[in-house]
């Protein structure tokens, strides 16, 4: 009798919990010698990010692929045929001082978002109303649901096929209300799997820059929270396996470069002799005109603050696409230099991220409460790994407690 009441009481608690936060920007110069996570995750390793923005990072993560597996690469692209926006073309006849405030450029982008139904990120940002119908925007679905990739699968399909119940943060929601959420669905214990996703930190470094004070006290509310959801799913499972980490980390930017100014200056128009995006750290080009590509890329040559990345160099990074479908030619700023004005901003912003992955503040951060961290854990992609090793452990710890209950 009493051994039957001990199987029950094991069958009553849940299993493993695999709990996986991502904190946007929370880069490994953010956190190296901050006592972040000490308590609850005491083992941390400085992880690879891959050479690309969010629009990369979240999709590599989710995946286990690298950009040129999975084609989550920049948002914007030259595809005049495929574009959506064609009908935003007669607001190139509106006043710029009206289209370029950033309060106009929010309402425009809620209305097309809905109207094209977009389920994943959106954002015109400062793409000219002159040209956007020359473009075509790469995330039309979420990565953060199944079937939410440009190509291949990501661990939402993966929980979706295997019938594990799971929890995953809504981007229209605050981090509060998602903390919440996770909170409420821990207290039940339904729940098998859960990823958050909390992108306040990213925002606070790009207004405050990775030096200000307001960093680290940022750090210490996630603490409070992360401890919130370790003491609810301890009420509910056995063990929970921690694993927090980020998908970049963020560089102060000292230097703005009117690069557009200079590709304009030269004899030659763009939306006939080129097209380009001007990222905020990256001028991606597409060329219809030998003599505007031999021009260009001779004056890109001129510019010191940053340079022209080559095939072999793409190749390596995983952001080499023979189509060229993200760019004829990409030019990379070097850390600490913005592009501004650009098509992401009129105005200059005090940190920013996208830089070079092998530069000092690209790099990205992992930290568990689990005993060590793979040594083949050495970059985001890697990061699925873990979450199918740990489902996997849940999965076969809940069959041997089934097992043991029923003997």
């Amino acid at each position: 009798m009493l051994k039957r009441r001990i199987r029950k009481s094991l069958i009553a608690m849940k299993p493993i919990l695999p709990l996986f936060v991502m904190i946007d920007a929370m880069g490994w110069e953010i956190v190296r010698n901050d006592p972040f996570g000490a308590g609850f995750a005491p083992n941390r390793k400085r992880l690879d990010s891959v050479f690309g923005y969010s629009s990369t990072c979240v999709p590599s993560i989710l995946s286990g692929g690298w950009p040129d597996e999975h084609r989550n690469w920049c948002y914007f692209v030259h595809d005049p045929k495929n574009s959506p926006f064609r009908g935003l073309r007669l607001l190139k006849w509106l006043p710029k001082a009206l289209t370029s405030r950033r309060i106009v450029r929010r309402l425009l982008t809620k209305l097309v978002k809905s109207r094209l139904d977009f389920q994943g990120y959106f954002d015109l940002y400062n793409i000219p109303f002159k040209h956007i119908h020359s473009y075509d925007f790469t995330e039309k679905r979420s990565p953060l649901q199944p079937g939410g990739m440009n190509r291949g699968r990501n661990i939402f399909d993966h929980l979706v096929d295997q019938k594990i119940p799971y929890f995953v943060s809504d981007p229209a929601r605050s981090e509060e209300e998602n903390r919440d959420a996770l909170l409420g669905q821990l207290r039940e214990g339904g729940l098998e799997f859960a990823f958050m996703y909390w992108p306040g930190l990213d925002g606070l470094l790009h207004r405050v820059g990775n030096d200000s004070p307001e960093i680290p006290a940022r750090l210490r509310v996630y603490e409070q929270w992360i401890g919130q959801l370790l003491e609810a799913a301890r009420s509910q499972y056995s063990e929970v396996r921690l694993y927090v980490f980020s998908d970049h980390g963020m560089a102060n930017c000292d230097e703005h470069i009117d690069l557009m100014r200079k590709i304009e200056a030269l004899p030659f128009e763009m939306g006939r002799d080129y097209h380009v995006v001007y990222d905020s750290t990256m001028a991606r080009f597409w060329f219809t005109n030998g003599e505007a590509r031999k021009a260009i890329t001779a004056a890109l040559g001129g510019v010191p603050e940053g340079r022209i990345v080559g095939d072999e160099e793409l190749k390596r990074l995983r952001t080499h696409f023979p189509d060229r479908y993200f760019g004829e030619l990409i030019f990379l700023m070097r850390e600490g230099a913005l592009i501004v004005p650009s098509h992401m901003g009129e105005r200059p912003i005090r940190a920013m991220h996208g830089y070079h992955p092998e530069d000092k503040h690209s790099y990205a951060t992992v930290m568990t409460n689990q005993p060590g961290i793979p040594d083949e854990i050495t970059a985001i992609p890697h990061i699925h790994k873990l979450m199918i090793r740990t489902l996997g452990e849940a999965s076969e710890q809940k069959r041997n407690r089934k097992e043991e209950v029923n003997r």
